[in-house]
């Protein structure tokens, strides 16, 4: 079964993208969450003049995302937390605090859904997140935890 996604669904494609499913998931799933449409003609006409019309923001908006990731550039974000005396902290730092230690040391908002760590943080130290603003804007950042 053919579908058009509305929105980004995980592990399965981007908005507007047309993606072949299992009956039953697009049926049952997709379909009923409002994240996708069945891919008949009607829609798919449709999709092409929606789909220009995004193009046009898009640049407009890639624009901004790359003047962004040029502001995350070499900078490290400092991330405190509670820690015990072997390092380990109380928790783990997820993408929430990312988000607002973006929003308070750099000024910038960005969706904390946005944000992927590459591995868990239960550790004092330095790590990477990946910031996928735009499917070709994705900025690596740079964040190191401290004990507070």
């Amino acid at each position: 079964m053919q579908v058009i996604l509305i929105n980004d669904v995980e592990k399965l494609g981007y908005k507007y993208d047309v993606v072949e499913v299992k009956p039953g998931y697009g049926r049952n799933y997709l379909i009923p969450q409002g994240l996708a449409k069945i891919a008949n003609k009607s829609n798919m006409a449709e999709l092409d003049e929606i789909k220009r019309k995004e193009a046009e923001k898009e640049a407009a908006r890639k624009a901004e995302y790359e003047e962004m990731a040029k502001k995350m550039e070499g900078v490290v974000l400092k991330i405190g937390a509670k820690a015990g005396q072997s390092g380990k902290i109380f928790g783990s730092v997820t993408n929430v605090q990312i988000a607002a230690a973006l929003k308070e040391q750099l000024d910038l908002d960005v969706e904390r859904r946005k944000i992927e760590i590459a591995e868990e943080v239960k550790d004092l130290g330095t790590y990477q997140a990946t910031i996928n603003l735009h499917v070709e804007v994705q900025p690596s950042i740079a964040f190191e935890v401290i004990a507070e």
